[in-house]
């Protein structure tokens, strides 16, 4: 994929044109221009200035806004739906109608002051995500600490490297999740489902995991933070549960747990 080269200020169709052929549109100077419903699906605008930009009814979804100042912008209506919205600065920004469901942000994305941003089903710290259907989504390296994912459909999703500190998760459906390296810590696991999950070096440091009814191929291998009491509550499994072995990690239950029998 080749790089759009500035050479001037960009017209709106020296952007459509340029994303039209597949180019990213990298630390671009967009300020004030006009986008107004057109189709960027999918658009890289990562570290762009799109300050004061006209950006209304215009379809983002999938679009790579990671660092992007969108301060004063019109997103009146617009799709931002699993838009990379991480370190944007949204200041001001008019978001009223837009559609934000799965749209990532983090810590350091800017909200316009009182927008209610955690409760429209994007992905981020502290977001409210109770029941949501997150199936096999990529959420590699998601930063949610504190968020709801109560009752949420997890099964097949990439949390690689995610951060669920604080996390709430009783209810969850995590079967088959890739979870390898992500952060538990005091996360409540409560009634989760964790058959064929990938739990490799998962940090459970006071996680609280009660009410499992099945670790059939699950996957702990080099999981930290397991307290003696919750690491005999794994092993007490039923021996089909601890002999299923993980479809991906070729993994069986019981020897990643170490336990004695299995």
């Amino acid at each position: 994929m080749t790089t759009f080269v500035q050479s001037q200020t960009p017209s709106r169709s020296d952007i459509l044109h340029a994303h039209q052929q597949g180019q990213r549109l990298l630390q671009l100077n967009l300020q004030g221009i006009d986008l107004s419903g057109t189709n960027l699906i999918g658009v890289n605008l990562s570290q762009s200035n799109l300050s004061h930009a006209n950006l209304e009814n215009t379809d983002l979804r999938g679009a790579n806004l990671q660092g992007c100042n969108l301060s004063n912008a019109n997103l009146k209506n617009s799709y931002l739906f699993r838009s990379d919205l991480q370190g944007c600065n949204l200041e001001n920004a008019q978001l009223e109608g837009a559609r934000l469901q799965l749209a990532r942000y983090n810590s350091k994305t800017i909200w316009p002051e009182n927008y209610d941003y955690r409760n429209l089903n994007a992905v981020g710290p502290k977001s409210n995500l109770n029941g949501a259907f997150l199936n096999t989504s990529n959420l590699r390296y998601a930063d949610l600490r504190g968020a709801n994912l109560r009752g949420a459909y997890l099964s097949g999703a990439d949390l690689t490297g995610a951060n669920l500190e604080n996390a709430a998760l009783s209810g969850a459906n995590l079967q088959r999740a890739i979870l390898t390296g992500a952060c538990l810590r005091n996360a409540r696991l409560i009634g989760v489902e964790l058959q064929g999950a990938d739990l490799r070096a998962v940090d459970f440091t006071d996680a609280i995991l009660e009410q499992i009814a099945s670790i059939a191929g699950a996957d702990f291998t080099l999981a930290m933070g397991l307290s003696a009491e919750t690491k005999a509550m794994l092993c007490s499994f039923s021996s089909q549960d601890l002999g299923t072995w993980n479809a991906y990690t070729r993994a069986n239950t019981a020897q990643s747990l170490s336990c004695s029998c299995g």
